[in-house]
């Protein structure tokens, strides 16, 4: 059989049909794959998004992968289009072209332009996690080898959060994520994390509210988010490897009704009443839902 540059050219076409194909596929899979605010096991798409920061956080995420999908596909053809057409059997005298100008200045200003167009939406949700709005609730976060303390300013009860032995899991309990105290708080709600650490670096991360910030011993790191309507458990991790238990440090954040919030709190006064509050940093939320540290 003999084999003509045509044919050759013909068979790199087919295969660059696959790899879009392939590609949409991807894509198709990833967009519209619905998962819960846990792990899933082999997942490889986000968590669901809950809350404004999330759902920008998993469309920018979402954008970003069409683009470099787009670009990747591109290159790729462009190194298929090279190996063909200059190859060595049909250019016996080889190409002494030193430059081309036109070429050179399309391939610096698209990059640029790709990159504006990525900064745009970046910059906007960036200015978004860091805007100072207005909260309806405080919790402070301690993070600690192994554990997590919780802290309710306003209400003045502290407690801690450890990981639920295996050998202790009930029925509807995950392994490695459920906890003997999650952290309650009310649905529909604003809330304004402060955290820090008490002895190593941690990290306070829960991927389907995107939160994630470091917890420090010395310092108080800030970050909000919003816990959209719907009783529903989110399941976290830290995030920064802080030792041999490092991975026995899971994180449960359960939203409640407004109701419900409320009849769980009057048990936690009584249930934490003996646990200390950490005197030197009190917090107190304003009329105006401000939060600032009083001395």
């Amino acid at each position: 059989m003999k084999i003509t540059f045509h044919t050759v050219l013909k068979s790199w076409k087919n295969i660059l049909n696959y790899i879009f194909l392939a590609a949409g596929t991807m894509m198709f899979f990833l967009f519209n794959t619905a998962v819960a605010s846990e792990p899933k096991p082999w997942q490889m798409d986000l968590q669901e998004p809950a809350g404004i920061i999330a759902t920008k956080a998993t469309d920018l995420h979402n954008f970003l992968l069409v683009v470099i999908t787009l670009i990747s596909v591109f290159v790729l053809g462009l190194l298929v289009y090279v190996c063909i057409k200059f190859r060595e059997k049909p250019n016996v005298k080889p190409s002494k072209t030193s430059h081309n100008t036109l070429i050179e200045i399309i391939w610096t200003v698209v990059p640029v332009l790709i990159l504006v167009v990525i900064a745009v939406p970046s910059f906007k949700l960036l200015y978004l996690t860091e805007a100072d709005k207005p909260v309806d609730m405080v919790v402070k976060v301690s993070g600690a080898q192994w554990y997590w303390n919780y802290e309710y300013p306003d209400e003045e009860i502290s407690f801690d959060s450890y990981i639920i032995a295996e050998s202790d899991l009930k029925d509807n309990e995950k392994r490695m994520l459920d906890v003997d105290n999650p952290l309650v708080v009310p649905e529909g709600t604003r809330i304004k994390f402060l955290v820090t650490g008490n002895d190593v670096m941690h990290s306070f991360f829960v991927p389907s509210l995107a939160l994630q910030v470091y917890s420090i011993a010395g310092r108080i790191n800030e970050i909000w988010t919003e816990v959209p309507v719907g009783k529903k458990k989110y399941y976290g991790q830290c995030n920064q490897i802080c030792g041999v238990n490092h991975a026995y440090m899971p994180i449960v954040i359960q939203a409640l009704p407004k109701n419900e919030y409320e009849k769980w709190l009057k048990e936690a006064k009584v249930k934490f009443a003996n646990n200390p509050i950490n005197e030197n940093n009190k917090i107190a939320l304003l009329e105006k839902k401000e939060v600032k540290e009083i001395k």
